[in-house]
């Protein structure tokens, strides 16, 4: 008997598993070692609302001095 498939749960992952241990953020997806280990206990809402905001996370991380002060 078939049973009905569940939806795959969002994930931010590009198998680019790399923790970077000054800022502590995966630098394939941006989470952190806790969200990683959370993920799959999250309700799709809290995936949802953590993903939203990853691009800014690793972009702020890895932005160099010199791009702050250049930026308007």
């Amino acid at each position: 008997m078939n049973q009905p498939s569940r939806p795959t749960p969002s994930s931010p992952c590009i198998r680019v598993c790399i923790l970077d241990e000054s800022t502590g953020l995966c630098e394939g997806c941006g989470r952190t070692r806790d969200e990683i280990a959370r993920w799959g206990s999250l309700s799709e809402a809290e995936r949802r609302a953590i993903m939203a905001g990853l691009e800014a996370r690793l972009r702020d991380a890895y932005l160099k001095p010199a791009e702050v002060r250049a930026s308007p």
